[in-house]
C-alpha cells in the first residue's frame, strides 16, 4: 500500500498552491505552518512575504484564504493578527487519513519509506573481552539498537557493528597465566543465564589471579609480555588461546544482551582484532599522502584547532615511536573497510561524549585522506553520563562501578512489584513475564527518553512508577486500549468520518496522525528521545480520551462507539509500533 501524507503535509501543499495562485510575483513560498494551541495550526509565512511584496499583511492573507478551495481538508481560516492563519480541519478528513493509515496492508500504518535511503553502519554495544559489563556500557548497546530499529524502519539498509575490546597488552598477561594454569577457564555451564555467570566468574577469577601474578612477579612479567609480542605475530598456540577468551566472553555478553532483549549476531562482532591485517596499510597510506607526518618517532596528524593546556598542538597518533599501534589507527582502517568494503554512505558511532576529541581527530583525518568526503558522512551519537540518585557516576555503596547484570535484576525485581499490585487475573508465570518485559522497559525508556548527549540520574522507583514520563506509563495506555477492544466483543472498530469529534477524540486524532513525520525526523538527527517523548503526549491523549470518552457504556450510540473503538485501537497499534522501534515490549495485558 502507498504511503499516507500527513494532514500537516497536505494542508501545507494547498497553502503552498493558494499562496502561489494569490500571489504570483511571491515564487515559492513557505506558508510556515505550525501546530497551535488557537487552532489546529497556524501559518505565519504571510508576514514576511508580506515584507517582501511590500503589502498590508492582512490583505494578502484575505487574498489567501480566497484561494484555497472550500470544504475537504479545511474547516475554518481565521485571520488573526498581523496576518496570520489559524486553521481548523475538518473532522471528515481527520478521520478519513486515519482511516487510511489504519489500513495498511504492510502494518507501517501508512509511514513512508525515505526516498533517499542508503546503507549506515551503526557502531554500538562495545563491551570488552575478558572484562564485566558495567552500567556504562548500558547506554551504548540501548541507543544502538534503538537507532537500528528505527533506521531500518524507514528503509534505511543498516548493517550493525560491535567493536569489542579484544586486543591489546593485557592479553599477554592473561594467555601466559591461563598457559601455566590450563584448567582456569573451565567451568559446568547451566546453558542460558547461568552459564553467561558463569563463564564471567572464570573470567573475573583469571583476570584477578593474573593481574596479582603480574604486579609481583618479575618473570611472569617478562614472560606475558613476550607472549603479547607473540599473540602480535599471529602464534598459532597463542591465538588459540586468546581465541579461548573471547568466546568465554561471549557466552557471556550474550546472557546480558538476552536479559536487555536485544539481539547480538555473532557475524556483527568485528572488535578490534578485525582490523589487524589493515594497520599497516592504513598507516602507509596516510604517511605517502601527507596526512601524516613523522614527529619524534611517532607517526602522527596535526589539527590547528586541537592544543593542549600549554598551548601546543596535540596531535591524533596513529603509530607510536616504538612501533605499536594506537587506537586511532584500528579506527582509521574501520573507516576505510565500513566505506570500501561495506560500501556505507554513513557511519554513525554510539559513544560516549568524553571521546568526542578523538573522534573529532579521526573523523577528520579521514575526511583528509578522502575515506570521508560530500557523499559519505560519519556522525558520532555522542551519550552522557549515568548518574545515581546524588548526581554523581552511578556507583555501588563500596564505591564500585555497578554491573549491568544486577541492575537490570533489580529492575525487574521492582516491576515485579508493580506489576503484582496492578495484577487481577494473571498467572504466576504471566506476573514473571510481564515484571521482565516491564523492568527492561523501564531502564531502556529512562535512558532514551532523555536526550543522548545528556547526563540523567538512574532512580528505578521513578522508572516503574505508573505516573509520569515512564515506559510502564505508556505500556499501561496500551493494555488498557486492547482491554477495551476484549471487552468490546461483537462491536466493530470503524472509523465514521460523518460524526463530530468531541476535542478529546480530535486531540488524540491529530497526534496519531504524526507518527510518520516524527519518525522521519527521530530517524535524521538521531534522536530517539523525541519518539518516547511523542509516545509519552500519545499515551497522555489517550488517558484524557478514557476519561471524557467512553465506548462501551450503554448510553453511547453505536456509530460513536464505533468510531471511538477505532480510535482507541489506531492509538494502540500506534504505542506498539513505536515502543517496538525503541526495543520495548508492550504487553496485552497488564
Amino acid at each position: 500500500m502507498a504511503s499516507v501524507n500527513s494532514l500537516a503535509s497536505t494542508l501545507q501543499q494547498q497553502l503552498a498552491d493558494a499562496l502561489t495562485a494569490a500571489l504570483p510575483d511571491a515564487g515559492t513560498a513557505d506558508p510556515l505552518l505550525r501546530r497551535s494551541d488557537r487552532a489546529d495550526f497556524q501559518a505565519n509565512g504571510i508576514l514576511a512575504l508580506a515584507k517582501k511584496l511590500k503589502g498590508n499583511p492582512r490583505e494578502l492573507a484575505s487574498q489567501v484564504t480566497a484561494a484555497i478551495p472550500a470544504g475537504g481538508l479545511i474547516k475554518e481560516i481565521e485571520v488573526s493578527g498581523p496576518g496570520f492563519l489559524n486553521i481548523t480541519l475538518a473532522d471528515r478528513a481527520i478521520i478519513e487519513t486515519l482511516a487510511t493509515r489504519a489500513a495498511d496492508d504492510e502494518g507501517r500504518l501508512g509511514v513512508p519509506f525515505n526516498s533517499a535511503a542508503g546503507t549506515t553502519v551503526i557502531d554500538y554495544a562495545q563491551p570488552n573481552v575478558a572484562k564485566e559489563m558495567h552500567v556504562g556500557h548500558l547506554r551504548s548497546a540501548v541507543i544502538g539498537d534503538a537507532m537500528v530499529q528505527i533506521l531500518e524502519f524507514t528503509g534505511e539498509s543498516v548493517i550493525r557493528r560491535h567493536h569489542i575490546g579484544d586486543w591489546g597488552t593485557q592479553f599477554g598477561m592473561l594467555i601466559q597465566y591461563l598457559t601455566e594454569h590450563p584448567g582456569e577457564l573451565t567451568h559446568e555451564g547451566a546453558g542460558g543465564e547461568a552459564e553467561g555467570e558463569a563463564a564471567m566468574s572464570s573470567l573475573n577469577r583469571l583476570y584477578k589471579a593474573s593481574r596479582a601474578l603480574f604486579d609481583s612477579d618479575e618473570e611472569f612479567k617478562a614472560r606475558s609480555r613476550d607472549r603479547v609480542v607473540a599473540l602480535q605475530a599471529g602464534d598459532a598456540e597463542t591465538l588459540a588461546m586468546w581465541q579461548r577468551f573471547v568466546d568465554e566472553s561471549k557466552i557471556y555478553f550474550y546472557s546480558v544482551f538476552n536479559k536487555l532483549d536485544m539481539e547480538i549476531r555473532d557475524a556483527d562482532i568485528v572488535g578490534e582484532s578485525g582490523y589487524n591485517d589493515m594497520l599497516e596499510e592504513t598507516c602507509r597510506i596516510l604517511e605517502e599522502s601527507g596526512v601524516a607526518v613523522r614527529s619524534e618517532g611517532a607517526l602522527c596528524v596535526f589539527f590547528d584547532d586541537v592544543k593542549g593546556p600549554d598551548g601546543n598542538p596535540v596531535p591524533l597518533i596513529v603509530k607510536k615511536s616504538n612501533g605499536g599501534y594506537g587506537y586511532a589507527a584500528t579506527d582509521l582502517s574501520a573507516i576505510r573497510d565500513r566505506v570500501q568494503n561495506l560500501k556505507a554512505n554513513t557511519l554513525v558511532y554510539v559513544v560516549d561524549a568524553r571521546q568526542a576529541l578523538h573522534f573529532k581527530m579521526v573523523f577528520e583525518t579521514a575526511r583528509r585522506a578522502g575515506w570521508l568526503n560530500e557523499d559519505v558522512k560519519a556522525t558520532q551519537l555522542a551519550f552522557g553520563t549515568v548518574l545515581g540518585k546524588d548526581g554523581k557516576p552511578f556507583k555501588t555503596r563500596e564505591g564500585e562501578t555497578v554491573r549491568l547484570a544486577d541492575l537490570l535484576d533489580e529492575a525487574i525485581d521492582r516491576a515485579s512489584t508493580v506489576v503484582r499490585e496492578k495484577a487481577k487475573d494473571l498467572t504466576e508465570d504471566e506476573i514473571t513475564e510481564r515484571a521482565t518485559q516491564v523492568g527492561i522497559g523501564a531502564v531502556k525508556y529512562a535512558d532514551l527518553s532523555t536526550s543522548a548527549a545528556r547526563d540523567y540520574k538512574f532512580d528505578l522507583d521513578q522508572m516503574v512508577s505508573l505516573t509520569g514520563d515512564t515506559s510502564v506509563y505508556i505500556q499501561y495506555a496500551h493494555a488498557r486500549s486492547r482491554s477495551i477492544k476484549r471487552k468490546a466483543g461483537e462491536l466493530k472498530s470503524q472509523p465514521h468520518p460523518e460524526l463530530e469529534l468531541a476535542p478529546a477524540e480530535r486531540a488524540m486524532a491529530l497526534h496519531l496522525d504524526q507518527f510518520g513525520e516524527v519518525v522521519a525526523e527521530v530517524a535524521a538527527a538521531y534522536e530517539p528521545h523525541k519518539l518516547a517523548s511523542y509516545l509519552y503526549q500519545l499515551s497522555s491523549l489517550f488517558t484524557t480520551f478514557y476519561d471524557q470518552c467512553p465506548v462501551l457504556k450503554p448510553e453511547v450510540p453505536g456509530d460513536v462507539a464505533e468510531n471511538r473503538l477505532f480510535l482507541s485501537d489506531l492509538t494502540a497499534r500506534t504505542l506498539h509500533q513505536g515502543m517496538e522501534l525503541l526495543g520495548i515490549r508492550t504487553p496485552e495485558r497488564l
